[in-house]
């Protein structure tokens, strides 16, 4: 202890100095901040000498270190377990049928409406009616051209055949023969022609007619009789959307340094937090580019169909991307710091009696509260969890 008076007599005189030297010379302000910084890095030395000694004085006399003066704590005996680490992001739910109804043909002036907004639709069921009257005047004109191209056809073959007739009895020239006959390819060449020009009509006919390309419900029905349906309004809103909940799906964009720790088929647990219900499952789909805006790419995962999941909803995803068999995990708030590194407490059992050990340990990821420990802790070590702020090595401990 004598060491301990002479430094205190010297952090008095020095202090005894500085306020002498205030008052009689004048000192500068800054030469008092460096005495007292100073003077701090003395004090915080000392309090660390004077714990070390109190803790070898407990070792040494073992009387004086009674029950009364044994710190209060509590412990966790640490055993081997598999730590995983997971990336949690936000995501959305999605449905995969949702469909926008486009029209097949050109757009066109709605002549009847045949669904209504929260109705179901099946596939292929009729939706919309296109205005037609030029279409179908198109139509009736190209069949009425086929009926007279079969009556012109018809003649043509019955001259060629009167002239075959004469050909064959010497009677008439080749050259009326030949003439006969091409006029007769040419009428069939002609019919063939317009037979197809009517299917092609007819199938401009039948894009008049707007149908569900999807099973599901229609979630939007922004049109009305007289306006022109292009399958998107001028806001840039769908005019008819079907969506089918059958098929879902949580869309999430994760952060590109994670590109190399995540791939397809990697664990995922979602949580519909509005519902507070969570789907286990993997991913089924990752982004092979990064999206230049966010400096993400994009994950898929599917959920199973639930009548109260709805497209648009926001999900927390938990992706794995990280596992590590029989490690070592603590509680992140029983890791401190110093000017050696990062170090737990633990309780060490020595000559029946229970003492604080320092333990310097190398740490790996954290998962929620919990920090896997790569070196420096092993199965059995029972760890402070409660009451480790101020302890020292060597300090006599007590559990609650």
């Amino acid at each position: 202890m004598k060491q301990y008076l002479v430094l205190s007599s010297a952090v008095i005189m020095l202090l005894s100095s500085c306020g002498s030297s205030n008052t009689n010379n004048g000192v500068a302000l800054g030469e008092k901040r460096a005495a007292l910084e100073k003077l701090k890095t003395e004090k915080g030395n000392l309090d660390e000498q004077i714990k070390k000694m109190e803790g070898e004085i407990s070792l040494m006399d073992p009387a004086n270190s009674n029950a009364q003066k044994a710190k209060l704590i509590s412990v966790q005996t640490l055993q081997l377990a598999n730590f995983d680490h997971f990336i949690e992001l936000q995501g959305k739910i999605d449905a995969e049928n949702t469909s926008i109804i486009t029209p097949r043909g050109a757009p066109g002036q709605v002549k009847a409406i045949f669904v209504q907004k929260g109705s179901y639709v099946k596939k292929g069921q009729l939706l919309l009616k296109l205005d037609d009257a030029i279409v179908r005047q198109n139509v009736a004109a190209a069949l009425q051209g086929i009926e007279s191209i079969k009556t012109q056809l018809a003649f043509a073959k019955n001259i060629y055949q009167r002239q075959k007739n004469l050909w064959d009895q010497n009677i008439g020239s080749e050259v009326q023969l030949i003439t006969a006959k091409n006029n007769v390819a040419t009428l069939e060449n002609q019919l063939k022609a317009t037979e197809e020009n009517v299917k092609v009509i007819q199938e401009q006919l039948n894009t008049t007619n707007v149908v569900s390309d999807v099973d599901g419900v229609a979630n939007e029905v922004n049109i009305r009789v007289g306006e022109i349906f292009q399958g998107m309004s001028a806001l840039g809103m769908a005019q008819i959307k079907i969506v089918n909940n059958s098929l879902l799906k949580v869309v999430g964009n994760i952060p590109e340094n994670y590109l190399a720790n995540v791939s397809k088929g990697a664990p995922v647990e979602t949580l519909v937090q509005d519902l507070n219900k969570t789907f286990s499952g993997k991913l089924t789909f990752v982004g092979a580019s990064i999206d230049p805006l966010s400096r993400g790419f994009i994950v898929e995962a599917k959920l199973p169909s639930d009548p109260l999941i709805k497209p648009n909803q926001i999900a927390l995803m938990k992706i794995k991307d990280y596992t590590a068999a029989s490690a070592i995990s603590i509680p992140i708030s029983t890791l401190q710091n110093d000017e050696t590194g990062k170090f737990v407490m633990l309780a060490s059992t020595e000559a029946g009696k229970l003492v604080a050990r320092k333990r310097s340990v190398i740490i790996g990821l954290i998962n929620g509260e919990m920090l896997e420990v790569k070196s420096g802790l092993k199965a059995g070590d029972v760890l402070v969890t409660a009451g480790f702020q101020s302890l020292y090595e060597g300090q006599s401990l007590t559990i609650k």
